[in-house]
């Protein structure tokens, strides 16, 4: 990992650099003094979307659920638990697709829930269907 990172503000969407050393401190945006690195999931919507995966240098794994999707709701607090598991070394994210259509048309998602890994800004690798918070953080860590 480089010595400097850029970590996208999930407040004002501000790209911050960060060294990698303070990471476990948790930095705040120099613009609006916001956490930068959250244990929780970021929601992304079609304002952020764009710029929070293709700025952030961490990887980023995004949820695609969308509300009434049962298995979506059901894998909701293991996906909390694998974004604590995996802070702050990758940024765990939610897209609610019944709201954000065009996020999930543009990346052709077909069912919810799916989880996608994105590094450099670019999907690497994607799977669907809920899954536990120790399959989630295994299958992250098998992928970066």
């Amino acid at each position: 990992m480089p010595d400097v990172i850029h970590a996208v503000c999930p407040q004002c969407r501000a790209v911050n650099r960060v060294q990698t050393g303070r990471l476990d401190s948790g930095p705040t945006c120099g613009k609006c003094q916001a956490p930068i690195l959250s244990p929780h999931p970021v929601t992304l919507t079609a304002a952020n979307f764009d710029v929070f995966v293709a700025k952030s240098d961490l990887p980023v794994v995004v949820d695609f659920w969308a509300p009434w999707c049962a298995p979506c709701r059901a894998m909701a607090p293991a996906f909390d638990q694998a974004a604590a598991m995996l802070h702050p070394r990758v940024i765990l994210a939610k897209c609610d697709t019944q709201e954000e259509l065009d996020i999930a048309d543009r990346l052709h998602i077909q069912g919810v829930p799916t989880i996608a890994l994105f590094v450099g800004g670019r999907e690497k690798t994607r799977i669907s269907g809920a899954r536990s918070a120790a399959d989630i953080v295994a299958w992250v860590r098998q992928n970066i």
